[in-house]
């Protein structure tokens, strides 16, 4: 069985497999790649994150640690990305400081110098993070929202600068 497939599909050989894709030919470069996204909870579990009060602690904290970790760690969980070292990796939190909104937004950003990579890895991050604040405040609130995760900018590789328009 013979496969077409369109160019731009790196992770398949002409065959229709999938493949990581070979990297030894690239050069190093600088590269950088942001991801946001949001959850939405009762007004209830917003105060109790905000406040500090909830029963397992620190979310906020604790969030911030498993984004950064998943991060690092994309390459286990995505089975065709590379496993890369970081220069740099963040996760901040932000919320509507007037509390009409209960919705907190977090964002993940990555810095590295390699062959490939960030975006995953900044998607990763931030997803998790989001799925951690989930967790330790379903007790409060079973119907979060998580959502709106995407890449917001990158840096670096064959395709440059790239800004997501969209958001």
């Amino acid at each position: 069985m013979e496969y077409i497939l369109k160019k731009d599909f790196t992770h398949f050989d002409s065959r229709g497999n999938a493949i990581m894709v070979d990297v030894s030919e690239k050069k190093t470069s600088s590269r950088s790649a942001l991801a946001k996204g949001s959850i939405s909870m009762s007004a209830e579990a917003m105060k109790a994150v905000l406040g500090g009060s909830t029963k397992k602690g620190d979310v906020l904290g604790v969030a911030r640690i498993a984004g950064i970790m998943a991060a690092k760690n994309c390459a286990a969980l995505i089975p065709l990305c590379h496993p890369l070292n970081f220069d740099q990796c963040t996760v901040d939190f932000s919320f509507d400081q007037k509390q009409t909104k209960n919705e907190i937004e977090a964002s993940c950003a990555v810095k590295l110098s390699g062959k490939t990579g960030a975006e995953m890895e900044a998607l990763t991050g931030v997803s998790v993070a989001l799925l951690t604040i989930y967790d330790m405040c379903k007790a409060l609130d079973k119907t979060m929202v998580i959502g709106n995760i995407r890449l917001c900018e990158k840096t670096g590789g064959k395709s440059g600068h790239f800004i997501n328009e969209k958001g």
